[in-house]
């Protein structure tokens, strides 16, 4: 008797102090909206779009600092999973360059001079010293949070995220890949995804995403205004998107095909022709 009076003294004794423990974690837990800092994060992932395509005119202005600003309008389609598309058709409606990124890679028409530019990710990687993906660059464009080994995120992967609190807003950090930091800026009252950033572990190299004007596309919530700045670089790099007329039609082709007459230009090329701008 003596032994079970023992036995159940130390089992009641080890619960409660891990009731101690749990409660003490609960405290030193985040809350964020009322909610703990798991179920914050499951509703900053249930208020991701579930849409498989979005498609929409986009106003595109590039700034390079004192080399200046270019400014396109262009056509924006994505298809999750396949394709993010942009169409810049200025003239009578006649497309004169396409940007395709896909799980492939990425490439770019030059209608009007008959050539293209087609690089693997790897090539891209490589060249660019980072360690991006298609999934990674579709859910920038979907304003979603992401994970570097995940196609797309579920509830589930709440616990995968540490959340602190900053004023109005909750920081979600993700686990870092071998190259790149991941971390994500929300309201803390609506849950909404308001900022995404991607740095390169041991430079100043950081890939700032934006949203804001958020409205209603399809009953849910979507940014109508993106941007995005490289910090790091000299002249600091900034592209500014303004959406407008989306849809979620999915009535489109998400393949291009390269015509035969067209010419290859290697994306060494490419990228020495880049280097060779800035240096003059």
């Amino acid at each position: 008797m003596k032994h079970i009076l023992k036995l159940t003294f130390v089992v009641v004794v080890t619960l409660l102090l891990a009731s101690c423990g749990s409660n003490r974690w609960m405290e030193r837990s985040p809350r964020v909206g009322g909610l703990s800092g798991k179920a914050y994060t499951e509703k900053v992932i249930e208020l991701s779009p579930n849409w498989e395509c979005v498609t929409g005119k986009v106003a595109l202005a590039l700034d390079m600092g004192a080399k200046g600003t270019t400014k396109v309008n262009a056509t924006l389609r994505m298809k999750r999973g396949k394709v993010i598309q942009f169409s810049v058709a200025p003239l009578l409606g006649i497309e004169v360059v396409r940007m395709e990124i896909s799980p492939q890679g990425i490439l770019v028409l030059d209608r009007l001079n008959k050539r293209y530019v087609q690089a693997s990710f790897e090539q891209v990687n490589n060249w660019a010293r980072t360690d991006l993906s298609f999934h990674v660059l579709q859910s920038l464009f979907f304003n979603e949070l992401f994970l570097p080994d995940r196609t797309q995120l579920t509830a589930d992967d709440a616990s995968l995220f540490r959340i602190s609190v900053e004023g109005d807003n909750a920081l979600l950090e993700a686990k870092s890949s071998k190259v790149l930091t991941y971390s994500f800026r929300t309201s803390a009252d609506s849950g909404l995804l308001q900022e995404s950033r991607i740095g390169v572990k041991g430079t100043g190299y950081t890939l700032n995403w934006k949203y804001d004007d958020f409205q209603r596309l399809d009953a849910r919530p979507f940014p109508q205004h993106m941007g995005l700045t490289i910090e790091g670089v000299k002249p600091e790099v900034a592209l500014d998107m303004k959406l407008s007329r989306l849809s979620v039609d999915n009535g489109w082709e998400s393949h291009t095909n390269i015509p035969s007459r067209y010419k290859k230009i290697e994306v060494e090329a490419v990228s020495y022709t880049h280097l060779r701008a800035h240096e003059t």
